[in-house]
């Protein structure tokens, strides 16, 4: 075990699988104490056995959820906000500009956005008496660029980018050493991804057309991503607030050539 973060407690939502699990995977081999909160009880509760974590479950768009949680555990050294979803869970619906219902477009801002702002206002409550403290949200690559079949989706995690540097300013405006930064990935392999691959020959088309314009030419490792949430909720960041970290492949750098072609530009 390493110890970066040892003596913290942190808070990650969205974690009984995917980006969150690995995040406080991650955060418990670095020596911290982790709570893992997720919406899905049957998950959370395996999560929890398998890694040795506290565990509660949580609606982040659920506003009395986060009031149980903060009678429950009124002081936080991390927030990771990472929970989350795309719209297409339960399969193919129209999410483009054109033809995405209203209900549709705000179900994806309720847990993406409101859960972040309701996350980050625990967040703050939870650290504010210490006066520091690390907020992470999760957003995307598609919040950095416009995505057409996924509106709300690209909509919401751009939000989320947003807020986050607000955050940021608000809590250096009361003097508080509490950083709030934005990770966002790209294509990262998870359950996420599951509904839009598919299956059997059909599946290996789908991840080689889904990573065709990334330059490293595959998907990220949810463990890659949670290296980044160590650096920035560990005291070896204590400088870096209201940024954004791209872990992407390399997809918003511009284009690459394929791995052995000549550069004729």
């Amino acid at each position: 075990m390493a110890d970066r973060m040892t003596g913290k407690y942190c808070v990650v939502t969205g974690a009984a699988r995917g980006i969150g699990r690995a995040i406080a995977e991650a955060f418990i081999h670095e020596g911290a104490t982790v709570l893992l909160t997720d919406c899905d009880a049957e998950s959370l509760t395996a999560a929890g056995e398998e890694l040795g974590c506290e565990t509660m479950v949580l609606d982040v768009q659920v506003e009395a959820d986060w009031e149980r949680l903060a009678s429950v555990q009124p002081i936080a050294d991390v927030v990771v906000n990472n929970a989350g979803v795309t719209g297409f869970e339960s399969g193919h619906v129209a999410h483009d500009p054109e033809h995405a219902s209203l209900e549709d477009w705000r179900a994806v801002h309720r847990i993406n956005l409101d859960g972040t702002f309701l996350g980050c206002r625990y967040a703050i409550g939870a650290m504010k008496e210490k006066g520091s403290g690390s907020i992470i949200n999760i957003s995307s690559r598609s919040g950095l660029v416009g995505i057409p079949g996924a509106a709300a989706y690209a909509s919401s995690k751009a939000a989320i980018r947003n807020h986050s540097k607000s955050v940021a300013l608000y809590c250096a405006q009361q003097g508080w050493q509490i950083r709030c930064n934005s990770i966002h990935p790209a294509a990262i392999m998870t359950p996420m991804w599951e509904p839009m691959l598919g299956e059997g020959e059909k599946r290996a088309a789908s991840e080689a057309a889904m990573v065709r314009d990334t330059p490293l030419r595959r998907f990220g490792e949810a463990s890659e991503v949670a290296a980044i949430a160590v650096l920035l909720a560990s005291d070896e960041a204590a400088y870096i607030t209201g940024s954004e970290l791209n872990i992407d492949g390399g997809i918003l750098a511009g284009s690459a050539a394929s791995p052995g072609q000549a550069d004729d530009a």
